[in-house]
């Protein structure tokens, strides 16, 4: 049975469209779908020692501890009980991607690159509502009333780091941090790189992908 489990990580930049992309494949496959930063917000919401630990870092504009991901992560897959995942969000670092590694053997490494000009344009449409992380973009995603989530129907707010400067920042600290860990799995030879502007640009090649590498049993569905 184990040898069958299909574990697989999802790599972008913000903004990318990884939740978008994320979603589809869950719906299309028989993944469990681990999003670091939902179960960071679950935990800070909750007021766990987790969730206490993780603020502190968030709250400073700093990335938390590598130990302390590597833990929780690890954590999270080993409630799955035997069930194939999709990891979204970690790993960050080539130091949690080896940690990852070194428990975990990865069939996939799916990585959306999309221009950095794009995703900027992208982000200044983004709205958010806080409560549940849930994400609108008035060009592609909008919500069916303007300024509200679907469903609660409270107010969306823009980040403050949403601007196209800071944006820009970002994207290029993301790509300093994570060249290394995708230099690592090219290495490992397991990661797969796409390329367009458009979640609905992206996702045949994902799915093709994935229909090539997933063992039978877990290919569930049609394309969408």
């Amino acid at each position: 049975m184990a040898s069958k489990l299909f574990k697989c990580v999802i790599l972008g930049a913000p903004g990318s469209g990884k939740g978008t992309i994320s979603s589809r494949i869950v719906k299309n496959f028989n993944l469990e779908h681990i999003s670091s930063g939902d179960k960071l917000r679950l935990n800070i919401k909750n007021n766990t020692e987790l969730g206490i630990q993780a603020k502190k870092y968030i709250s400073q504009g700093e990335l938390v501890p590598d130990s302390i991901m590597v833990r929780f992560i690890l954590n999270e897959i080993q409630k799955l009980n035997h069930r194939s995942w999709l990891l979204d969000g970690f790993p960050r670092t080539v130091a949690q991607a080896k940690e990852l590694w070194g428990s975990h053997k990865l069939n996939l490494v799916i990585n959306l690159n999309v221009p950095f000009e794009v995703i900027i344009e992208r982000v200044k449409g983004r709205w958010l509502h806080l409560p549940s992380g849930r994400v609108y973009n008035i060009d592609f995603n909008a919500p069916k009333v303007p300024g509200k989530d679907d469903i609660t129907g409270e107010p969306l707010v823009q980040r403050e780091d949403d601007k196209p400067e800071v944006v820009m920042k970002r994207l290029q600290n993301y790509d300093k941090i994570t060249k290394p860990m995708v230099d690592f799995y090219k290495e490992v030879g397991i990661f797969h790189d796409f390329k367009g502007n458009t979640s609905d640009e992206i996702w045949p090649k994902v799915l093709d992908c994935l229909k090539t590498n997933c063992p039978s049993e877990t290919a569930t569905a049609q394309s969408i």
